[in-house]
């Protein structure tokens, strides 16, 4: 099938100079949402109408199985797909999706296709409580006629529930046909894709209908305030999927899921979290409070105290980290691992059963098994130009207020003692202590601080 995809409108409500397709829903813009929807849907071709903004969408969204038409003027719906026309191939159906619609599931479109087959016009409807501003769908014995916009409805039709959500797939030869004859003499002065029901009936083509399964599908966005309601049904029905799958939420209402966010048997995850990319959280995981997780891998039994922030990480299993702790990108913890609070790691691996408790920061480093980082340790990896490496070996013991100066390395049982400045390798099972004689001076006295005159 072909899709075409309307994300031209300026989205004045939106008041922002960004594009409003391009405003983020749970990390991704609102257009990504329905590009991704379409190609589960594996189309023959897929192609974007833009218009406001310039060229800001087309370079967001730069992918070989994408096309483009401009829309400009923006003369109204059947005016944008119309654009596209010279793109759709007539052998196949033509799917209608919005790039202002993000939460259409796929199921909902497929049976939205099935409906239509190759022979019939199907629109998504959707039975509304209160349908003020809506199309709605007129039916004469059963059957759909036309859809009438708000604005040039009769009274009569305005009471009308069911609604076009103006979603919708026809054959591709009779579209083309039905959008050159659009009129837009209406209230609005536009081209209303919906006029084109009008014209199949005309043409004896069965228009069908098909709904979604949450009215919630259907629901677009046209300012901060609705794309902030989207936000939430989106977060809560990933957390019921979630809560279904046997995780524990604290609270469901307080969950951020920004990407991808895979669970193992009795996962619990406090309020506040928020998980960015690819994030899996392994058998036994606890995630406590306020925590930012993005792209990370927490393995069994692991417990992430409140307050972490995790990038591009791997923990072992069993480990403890935080509260208050920091793993930057190209961190990889073994098992058991304890990394305390206020503890940095940047690109080092940790081997299991090692420590770092407290106040230390740990980066470009290689550290082995059962080795203990003293509080207030850092490993100066950078020279202003140059990072360098520092290597721990097993069963090392790092005493408090030291700093290791990369390049450098610590032997295997090795120890130093507390506010060492390391700049020579540590050998194997020996103390080494770099620190200033402590001297006692006699005899003297602190200043006194003298009063000015008033």
């Amino acid at each position: 099938m072909n899709i075409v995809i309307l994300a031209a409108g300026m989205g004045k409500r939106m008041q922002s100079a960004l594009p409003k397709v391009l405003h983020p829903l749970a990390g991704k813009p609102l257009l990504a949402h329905v590009v991704d929807t379409a190609r589960a849907l594996s189309p023959t071709s897929l192609c974007i109408i833009y218009g406001h903004g310039g060229d800001a969408v087309p370079r967001a969204f730069t992918a070989s199985d994408l096309t483009f038409a401009k829309q400009e003027p923006q003369l109204g719906t059947g005016h944008a797909v119309a654009q596209a026309a010279a793109q759709l191939d007539d052998a196949v159906p033509t799917l209608v999706l919005y790039g202002d619609v993000p939460l259409t599931a796929g199921t909902t479109l497929q049976r939205l296709l099935d409906a239509a087959g190759s022979d019939k016009l199907a629109i998504l409807t959707v039975a509304l409580d209160d349908p003020t501003g809506y199309g709605r769908i007129v039916r004469e014995n059963g059957n759909i006629v036309r859809i009438v916009e708000q604005k040039d409805a009769t009274a009569e039709e305005r009471a009308i529930r069911e609604c076009n959500t103006g979603i919708l797939v026809a054959p591709t030869v009779q579209l083309k046909k039905w959008l050159a004859s659009l009129s837009n003499n209406n209230a609005q002065g536009e081209y209303y894709l919906t006029d084109i029901v009008a014209s199949a009936v005309a043409d004896g083509m069965p228009v069908v209908s098909a709904q979604p399964a949450a009215v919630w599908e259907t629901l677009g966005v046209n300012s901060k305030v609705q794309l902030a309601e989207l936000e939430r049904i989106h977060q809560r029905s990933i957390a019921d999927r979630l809560l279904e799958q046997g995780v524990t939420l604290l609270d469901p209402a307080r969950l951020d899921v920004r990407g991808t966010l895979t669970c193992g048997r009795d996962v619990s995850i406090d309020v506040g979290c928020v998980f960015e990319g690819n994030v899996t959280l392994e058998e036994g995981v606890v995630i406590g409070a306020n925590c930012v997780i993005k792209n990370a891998r927490i393995g069994r039994a692991a417990n992430i105290k409140p307050f972490c922030h995790i990038e591009d990480a791997t923990v072992g299993a069993a480990s403890q980290i935080g509260p208050y702790a920091r793993l930057r990108p190209g961190t990889e913890l073994g098992e058991e691992v304890h990394i305390g609070n206020f503890v940095e790691v940047k690109n080092s691996q940790i081997a299991a059963g090692s420590k770092a408790n407290h106040l230390a920061y740990v980066g470009d480093a290689t550290i082995g098994s059962r080795v203990n980082i003293g509080a207030g340790t850092i490993t100066c990896n950078y020279d202003g130009v140059n990072k360098f490496r520092t290597i721990i070996e097993d069963d090392a013991f790092i005493g408090s207020d030291s700093q290791l100066v990369a390049p450098v390395r610590v032997g295997k049982g090795a120890t130093l003692g507390a506010g060492t400045t390391l700049t020579k390798d540590a050998p194997d099972g020996k103390l080494t202590v770099s620190r200033a004689r402590q001297v006692t001076i006699d005899g003297w006295q602190r200043p006194v601080k003298i009063k000015k005159a008033p």
